[in-house]
């Protein structure tokens, strides 16, 4: 896992001036760049075109291409501009920071001929730029049957490297999607850069967000995510996808024309067409790929992540088995070797077991195969240098720099990257021979040790300084490599023969992820509640990915980012860690996590309360098994999410339309409200119309659209509700015996 705090200074008057001047300067050059559309007289009539189905319509201003009576996309004024520019970007510990420095623009739009090739549409003018010279442009349209419409951009001037495309929005349309956002399900009125990078330490919650950014410039901002995607659905019916891996950015404040400005002279993008948000769900997930079902053992309980070795390890599962609690795996992301670092508890990124931390590990895990649980590991890109570690038989550090398969600087050296206390090489994923050998090691190192999953952590960190084996510019290439590292696990468990046996879980993805990895979990959260970098963000980050593709997500039960301070303590306490077992018993995967400074968190092991209220989540956690696992099987068919915004299927119901959803749907039978504040004793929540039954009393609700219902929520029993008649309210009924 990778957070850091560090020492700092705090700035001056001066400096403050200096920061806020800049900030003003930032906030003039993030304007929008539309532009002036002249059209020449020939064009100056209302023409139409078909396409495939759906049909372009062009009335000498305007180009609306639709379905019959419905609006796709349709342009306002101009449409496309163009420019030169180069962000400063740099890379601080997973963070990227970019200075954006525009420095020609061509925004004087002529268009000048629309022709029908066959199944295309050609769009071709011109675009006049400020130092008086022009470029041609190509907008090409083209039907791709079930997949959509292909939108393609091409410019004549190969020197320009930036596209500003934009089209018509509705003042009151709403804009759901993006990948993974933490802090905003509906992003209007937003400016949002698609950059993979470290989500951030607080996220604006404060003042955990001021001191992370003052030490280490690592308190991250509402929109950085692990797994961005340029793709949204809209409340008005309509769905594009940017296909660009290049930095880019979509502007939404504008109240009639969305903005997407791409650092790239090209560009090829989706315009979804199906009748209503599913349909594009499935169309888009029909493009980037779409996630297996889990191996059902990791459905039968909870995977448990324990930390310190053989002994301690044995007594906490002695522990978890005397108070009942159902376990699927133990995941041991120490099974390296621990470090402490300035962070907390760290470990040795040296994928090899230590025999030395875990004695006789042949035994223990033979003990776990025995009681029916599988063991995880955890795996990342990075190699560290383990010469100082006693007992070493491997450095793989050593062999992956005498071979060349580290990133490289500008001086051909290679790059080292600074994590908390410790620096790092990060394998260059575009060189053949690195991946074959990493996955070499990973069959000999870890699958040989009888694991059955693993964490691949990290993949959000490649810097644009890089020097790749392919040659191609970091630059482009820096969200694609949490892909490129998904295709590289995927391709081990593949080339293992561990479908439906094996699988991997990731943080950072990027939008062909869906196709390659086979678990997403939310990343780093604080041991908080709120909606910036808590529990209630972890909700928010899961009914938005999935609206992506991202149709399998978790997260750390409890959090994991802990924070010992003399002005404020960030740490785990019983109610949290309580109410999120409830909430993560209604998701993919039940797996918690010591955080990374255990010994400052509560556990689920802590105390007889808490192992007795674990039991009973991962209990019904198990209960739901079958009904995950239609999901599942509906997921890899479809791409729906198992966790899903009340938005996707009561659209106009005054309950699918909160700004802020504190509530979601696990498939369509079950309406999940979790607790997320502390001292809750009774929730009131906003259901759709109709009769719904209260899970844990069996009473049933007579539901007005707009009228909210208050339920008891004690501990273990968050808000649960499923439609009455529903096809499995009988199975649901037992979950009352779960006590």
């Amino acid at each position: 896992m990778g957070k850091w705090i560090r020492g700092g200074a705090l700035l001056g008057v001066t400096g403050v001036a200096a920061l806020a001047a800049w900030s003003g300067w930032q906030a003039w050059q993030q304007r929008p760049v539309w532009a002036e559309l002249e059209v020449v007289p020939a064009l100056v009539t209302e023409q139409g075109f078909d396409l495939g189905r759906h049909r372009l319509e062009w009335d000498g201003q305007r180009l609306r291409l639709v379905d019959g009576a419905r609006l796709l996309w349709a342009s306002e004024g101009g449409f496309l501009a163009a420019g030169f520019g180069h962000e400063d970007v740099e890379e601080h510990r997973g963070a990227m920071f970019v200075e954006e420095r525009r420095e020609l623009l061509c925004r004087r739009q002529s268009l000048e001929a629309i022709e029908q090739r066959g199944a295309r549409l050609l769009l071709r003018g011109s675009l006049g730029c400020a130092d008086g010279s022009e470029t041609g442009y190509a907008l090409i349209l083209e039907d791709d049957g079930e997949r959509g419409i292909r939108l393609v951009v091409a410019l004549d001037d190969e020197r320009l490297n930036r596209i500003y495309l934009s089209w018509q929005r509705e003042p009151d349309e709403r804009f759901h999607g993006f990948g993974e956002q933490f802090s905003a399900f509906d992003l209007t009125g937003r400016r949002l850069p698609i950059l993979v990078q470290e989500q951030g330490v607080g996220r604006g919650l404060q003042p955990i967000t001021f001191a992370a950014n003052l030490t280490a410039r690592a308190g991250g901002d509402w929109w950085t995510s692990y797994a961005p995607v340029p793709h949204y659905l809209s409340s008005k019916g309509r769905s594009f996808f940017s296909e660009s891996g290049a930095y880019q950015v979509f502007d939404l404040r504008d109240k009639r024309r969305v903005q997407l400005e791409v650092h790239a002279g090209q560009l090829a993008a989706r315009i979804y067409t199906a009748a209503d948000s599913a349909g594009q769900i499935a169309q888009h997930t029909a493009v980037v790929g779409r996630m297996p079902p889990l191996p059902a053992w990791t459905q039968r309980g909870a995977i448990v992540g324990l930390q310190g070795g053989t002994a301690r390890v044995r007594g906490i599962l002695d522990q978890l088995d005397q108070a009942g609690v159902p376990l699927a795996g133990v995941w041991l992301q120490d099974w390296v070797g621990q470090r402490t670092t300035s962070f907390g508890k760290q470990l040795w990124w040296n994928w090899s077991l230590d025999e030395q931390h875990y004695p006789n590990w042949a035994t223990l895990n033979a003990e776990l195969q025995a009681r029916g649980v599988r063991s995880l590991a955890y795996v990342n890109p990075f190699l560290v240098d383990v010469s100082e570690k006693p007992g070493v038989a491997r450095n793989l550090y050593a062999e992956a720099r005498e071979r060349g398969y580290l990133l490289r600087d500008g001086t051909g050296q290679p790059l080292s990257l600074l994590n908390t206390s410790f620096s790092a090489g990060m394998l260059d994923l575009s060189n053949s021979e690195a991946r074959q050998w990493l996955k070499q090691v990973l069959r000999e190192e870890m699958l040989a040790m009888g694991f059955s999953g693993w964490m691949a952590d990290f993949g959000e960190a490649l810097p644009y300084e890089a020097q790749l084996a392919s040659g191609e510019p970091a630059a482009l290439a820096h969200n694609r490599y949490p892909e490129e590292w998904a295709r590289l696990n995927r391709e081990l468990l593949d080339e293992a023969d561990g479908q439906g046996e094996l699988f991997f879980f990731m943080r950072s993805a990027f939008s062909r992820s869906p196709g390659m990895t086979t678990s997403l979990w939310a990343g780093d959260q604080l041991v908080t509640w709120d909606a910036d970098d808590g529990l209630h963000s972890a909700l928010l980050g899961m009914l938005s990915g999935g609206l992506s593709g991202f149709s399998l997500n978790h997260s750390d039960t409890g959090g994991y980012t802990t924070i010992s301070h003399p002005l404020k303590d960030y740490h785990r306490d019983e109610e949290l860690l309580l109410r999120w077992m409830e909430f993560s018993a209604f998701t993919s995967l039940l797996r918690s996590h010591e955080g990374n400074r255990p010994d400052a968190n509560q556990q689920v092991y802590s105390s007889p309360k808490l192992l007795a209220q674990f039991a009973c989540s991962a209990q019904v956690f198990a209960a739901l098994a079958p009904y995950r696992q239609q999901l599942m099987e509906e997921a890899a068919r479809t791409g729906m999410p198992l966790m899903r915004p009340l938005w996707l299927q009561y659209p106009n119901d005054p309950a699918g339309q909160q700004a802020l959803p504190r509530s979601f749907l696990l498939g369509d039978q079950l309406l999940v409200a979790p607790v997320l504040e502390p001292g809750v004793g009774e929730l009131e929540v906003l259901l759709p119309a109709g009769n719904w039954v209260h899970l844990w009393s069996g009473k049933v609700l007579q539901v007005r659209a707009g009228d909210p219902v208050k339920v008891p929520v004690p501990v273990g029993q968050p808000a649960v509700f499923y439609p009455e008649g529903a096809a499995m309210a009988a199975s649901l009924a037992k979950l009352r015996d779960i006590r």
